[in-house]
């Protein structure tokens, strides 16, 4: 799995295209290339989670996985902050 996100990482980086589709949007190629640069392991892992969790179908794997590597440093901090709250609001910590 590894091999293939950093696979896809790397085509994306060197799309030659003007915008890339994410989640449903073209967006500026520049923009996608500028936010996979900045994932880290962190990141990677936070997206293999959550295709762990995931019980739904998914039916286009790599826009899938695009569009979860590209938000996962927007939405990582605040995923783990609601974990926190959910455990503290039931007492698991």
């Amino acid at each position: 799995m590894i091999t293939e996100i950093f696979d896809l990482i790397v085509d994306t980086v060197c799309s030659k295209k003007d915008t890339i589709r994410v989640a449903g949007d073209n967006k500026p190629s520049s923009v996608v290339k500028s936010q996979l640069m900045k994932l880290d392991h962190s990141h990677v892992e936070f997206v293999l989670n959550g295709i762990k969790e995931n019980t739904t179908q998914v039916r286009c794997i790599k826009q899938y996985l695009l569009a979860s590597l590209y938000n996962a440093p927007l939405t990582i901090s605040n995923y783990y902050q609601s974990l926190v709250n959910h455990d503290m609001a039931t007492g698991k910590i």
